[in-house]
């Protein structure tokens, strides 16, 4: 979930990934075959009540007709907001469950997707709050629970109960958590953070490289894995993904080569629990050269445990890389499928900040930030024929009414609808969006 500067990093500060330079599992195979044409707002943020800056997508809930999400600035707090978003009678209606608060509670920029918890809780972080310093004054960081009221709500405004669950220092437990959450096979939650773990990065501390940690839901966390920087990697922008075997897999947005103005183009890692701890591996290293560069999107497996990312830059076309990692005989074999344009030269970062998704006929769908027409993002297909791959745009965002710089996840209800949320633009403060086969 890097991003680019929009107005809630503004409020934020000049923040550690732009100075250095949106949880799949098994399941995402199964999705049902998408021919996606008609698209659809949703909802249009105002920065009031409702937030602003979605920057991270959506989560469906269990019950299949309404959604889950977050808003990186607004609210009544200020902060950003936790929000539902309901069909009802053929509208969509938005009701926030909790906004942040700097002043009161200390957070602020929530950058992720919540998790929903076995007891309808959701879990989620902030990306920076006010009690410990670590960047322009403001704080490394929080992970939170949002617990639904016990009774029915009798108001519009009924705000769930929100309990802090742990606040990063910027020391080895990370500092600006920022990837989407996963719950492990033990019922633990991993994360990832995009600085902190004093592993002596470039920057001054704690601007370093990076943590994987386990968190449990009472509130423990526990690091395990700091980023050294250099070949391992470093900066990861997004959270990790799990096998049936227990091993972790992720990527980091820098490190790697020495390529890429020396910080580094990032890689693709596996972390794997050794008994007393983890060990790492760097499965693929980019040389910001056709295979793209910076991948800050997550990983998906497809059934046969394939591995698929994107990378935001790089490339034959400037605009970043879909890319296919296949194993055989415990080595990782890159595969490029597609490389995306960059129509506005200037953006360090226009390609895909997202995951994938993947459906029941192995299409792929994403998003990229600065694609399209209009070079304001787009969302696409890409669909394999005959040994290559063909790109569809299902949609390219205007930066109007239907929103601007997508960097969600997409993501499918049981119809084959996508949705998905663009961050901003010139006429809205960001969009929550449909596209209907």
């Amino acid at each position: 979930m890097g991003h680019p500067p929009i107005h809630v990093r503004a409020v934020l500060g000049s923040r550690l990934r732009l100075a250095m330079l949106a949880a799949a599992t098994m399941l995402t195979c199964l999705l049902p075959v998408s021919q996606a044409q008609t698209f659809t707002v949703i909802h249009q943020f105002s920065n009031a009540a409702d937030g602003g800056a979605p920057i991270a997508g959506l989560t469906l809930a269990t019950s299949g007709n309404k959604f889950y999400g977050t808003a990186s600035d607004g609210g009544q707090g200020g902060g950003g907001t936790v929000f539902q978003l309901q069909l009802k009678n053929s509208n969509w209606i938005l009701t926030p469950l909790h906004t942040f608060s700097f002043v009161n509670e200390g957070s602020i920029g929530p950058d992720s997707r919540v998790l929903i918890g076995p007891d309808g809780s959701l879990y989620g972080t902030t990306y920076s709050e006010g009690l410990s310093a670590c960047e322009n004054n403001l704080g490394c960081g929080t992970a939170f629970r949002l617990r639904p009221p016990l009774s029915a709500c009798q108001s519009a405004l009924c705000y769930w109960t929100q309990a802090m669950q742990y606040r990063f220092t910027g020391n080895a437990d990370g500092a600006y958590p920022e990837g989407d959450l996963i719950f492990g096979q033990s019922g633990e939650i991993y994360g990832t953070t995009y600085g902190g773990g004093n592993s002596g990065c470039n920057l001054v501390p704690p601007n370093n490289c990076g943590v994987v940690y386990s968190l449990t839901t009472s509130g423990t966390q526990s690091s395990i894995y700091i980023f050294p920087g250099g070949a391992n990697g470093s900066s990861p922008a997004a959270g990790v993904i799990q096998d049936q075997a227990g091993n972790l897999y992720g990527t980091a947005s820098q490190g790697g080569s020495q390529g890429c103005s020396g910080l580094g183009c990032g890689v693709v890692y596996e972390l794997s629990p050794n008994g007393s701890g983890w060990t790492q591996k760097v499965l693929y290293t980019f040389q910001g050269e056709t295979d793209g560069a910076a991948p800050m999107g997550g990983l998906i497996f497809d059934a046969a445990g394939n591995l698929y990312g994107t990378t935001a830059r790089g490339g034959a076309g400037g605009g970043g890389t879909a890319f296919e990692l296949t194993s055989s005989g415990g080595q990782w074999t890159f595969n490029l499928l597609y490389s995306f344009n960059a129509p506005i030269q200037g953006h360090d970062f226009p390609g895909s900040h997202a995951s994938l998704a993947m459906d029941a006929a192995g299409n792929l769908y994403g998003t990229t930030m600065y694609d399209g027409v209009d070079a304001h993002g787009a969302v696409f297909k890409l669909t394999l024929s005959n040994g290559s791959w063909t790109y569809t745009s299902l949609h390219d965002f205007t930066g109007g009414t239907d929103g601007a710089q997508p960097e969600s996840n997409v993501i499918f209800d049981s119809q084959g609808n996508m949705y998905g949320t663009a961050s901003a633009a010139g006429t809205v403060e960001g969009t929550a969006w449909q596209i209907t086969p």
